[in-house]
């Protein structure tokens, strides 16, 4: 691409807003030209505001440290700068929401981290591999705002990143019953074990939320377009615990599913060996090949050897096999703040920039 798209990121202090500065720094499309935060890192450099805190692995890249960091509310200002932005701010759902629809209406699309609006009926929320025919509610959304060019999309929550792909495949057979218990990583509430000693050697039960949003967001994902909105499908009826570990990085899942037509090991073997979808199909710059990757190993996935699979992109599964009480069990892996968050908005804002949504201004 001759000339790539410039891209403000909302909320670029955060440990998500850190990894979307970073997966963008080399990025063949898309070039970060606004980092945007709070009122307390506003006028600073990138590097200077992110000192101390900066949570990955690889330094702050040199393309971002010199950024002045804009205050995020700046809305018109920030919109002037650039093509479209990525929202992963620290705020209520109330002042997510309007903060997000207020870039829309300037004409800048966001491409979102947030869950503000996931349960929005004309906002889109892809993993772009599973429902890339969602993005079509964008034209009734911006006949609700008055947009042109902008609108909101967002990406699900990462606690189902890693099931609800595998399960996809196997729509075909009917799945009528989903338990399934996940084990999630500390960086899935912003944390290192440096600024959360308490969790290590240690776990917690709970994560506010999370079993709301792995029983529902699933079904908005494979709900259909009618009438210019939404409608989430009414099956598989899904129940969910969700599990705080000590873990930096990658969520794992046991899953439990019942079919109107089970199928058989090599019928579900095969499906998740062949599934692709469009960003592999058009070979879009984050698109894991394979997708999906299974493991005869019965003591894989592991977090620690598995989470980078596919950059970071792909979801690992492994130990499949029969189960008393539902028709089949196995576990999955994804990495939390890759495809769970930052990764899988910028590969949802590559297939957004295929189908033709977002373009220079």
């Amino acid at each position: 691409m001759a000339t790539k798209l410039k891209v403000g990121v909302l909320g670029a202090t955060g440990m998500v807003g850190q990894r979307f500065v970073s997966l963008l720094a080399d990025h063949p499309w898309f070039e970060v030209t606004a980092v945007a935060a709070s009122p307390s890192s506003a006028g600073k450099r990138y590097g200077d505001a992110v000192a101390g805190r900066w949570t990955l692995a690889q330094p702050v890249p040199t393309s971002a440290a010199g950024l002045v960091v804009s205050d995020a509310a700046a809305v018109q200002a920030i919109a002037d700068r650039v093509d479209f932005v990525f929202c992963a701010v620290d705020m209520s759902k109330e002042a997510t929401a309007k903060l997000e629809e207020d870039y829309a209406r300037a004409e800048t699309p966001v491409v979102s981290n947030n869950s503000a609006h996931r349960g929005t009926p004309d906002v889109p929320m892809m993993i772009p591999e599973l429902n890339h025919d969602h993005a079509k509610v964008i034209e009734a959304q911006r006949r609700r705002l008055g947009t042109k060019r902008g609108f909101v999309s967002v990406k699900p929550n990462c606690s189902l990143q890693s099931y609800v792909p595998a399960i996809h495949p196997l729509l075909g057979f009917g799945p009528t019953r989903l338990a399934v218990c996940t084990y999630q990583a500390i960086s899935g509430a912003g944390k290192t074990f440096e600024s959360w000693p308490e969790m290590v050697d240690n776990v917690i039960p709970f994560i506010k939320g999370e079993e709301e949003k792995s029983e529902q967001e699933p079904l908005k994902i494979w709900g259909k377009l009618s009438d210019g909105k939404i409608v989430n499908a009414t099956a598989p009826v899904i129940t969910a615990q969700c599990l705080r570990v000590p873990v930096s990085d990658g969520h794992m899942a046991a899953v439990f599913v019942a079919f109107e037509r089970k199928p058989s090991r090599d019928q579900i073997l095969a499906a998740w060996r062949d599934f692709s979808g469009p960003p592999q199909e058009q070979d879009l710059p984050s698109a894991p090949k394979p997708f999906l990757r299974y493991f005869d190993d019965d003591s894989r996935p592991q977090t620690r050897l598995d989470r980078d699979s596919g950059d970071g992109q792909a979801i690992s599964l492994g130990r499949l096999r029969p189960d008393a009480m539902f028709d089949w069990r196995f576990v999955a892996l994804s990495h939390n703040t890759v495809r769970g968050a930052a990764g899988g908005a910028v590969l949802t804002a590559e297939l957004l920039k295929a189908q033709g949504y977002l373009s220079a201004k």
